[in-house]
């Protein structure tokens, strides 16, 4: 299996946008992208990709990513891309997080961000508009999402 970047994974929700004629903003994008990263931390104990998050105002986003995209402004990300060449665990991991988080829009998965601990420690004290480059940091995630994944299992049971 190649490398996995959050490039990829990014690609890979523009591509399922395309394929379902969905729309894909640098918000929304981010917010998936950061999902992607979070669960698998929390499941399978290990970073999906190496980039880091940082606590912006509007959630976690991964700055060159951003960069990338922000010639879009809030307008749908346009670019054809291929389905990036996953292993079937890494297609069925993003399947699953796909149909939870997808069909969300944008507005809706910045404000789920904005009550998760992750994003609300990196940020400390700022207010809610004050510009941050601090880094939501790996161990944060996963011990968060982690005690949601065994709560919701405990619910389960």
């Amino acid at each position: 299996m190649t490398h996995i970047t959050a490039a990829a994974i990014a690609d890979y929700f523009i591509w399922l946008a395309n394929e379902t004629g969905s729309y894909i903003s640098n918000l929304k994008l981010q917010k998936l992208v950061y999902y992607a990263q979070a669960w698998y931390l929390a499941l399978y104990g290990q970073p999906l990709f190496d980039e880091d998050f940082e606590a912006w105002i509007h959630g976690p986003v991964i700055p060159a990513l951003y960069q990338e995209y922000k010639n879009f402004g809030w307008k749908p990300i346009l670019k054809d891309v291929e389905p990036p060449d996953f292993s079937e665990e890494i297609r069925d991991f993003l399947e699953e997080l796909t149909e939870v988080y997808f069909g969300c829009d944008a507005f809706e998965l910045e404000q789920m961000t904005h009550h998760e601990d992750p994003w609300i420690q990196a940020r400390g004290n700022l207010s809610l508009d004050a510009p941050c480059r601090a880094i939501i940091s790996k161990a944060s995630m996963k011990d968060y999402y982690k005690t949601r994944a065994e709560a919701e299992e405990n619910q389960e049971a």
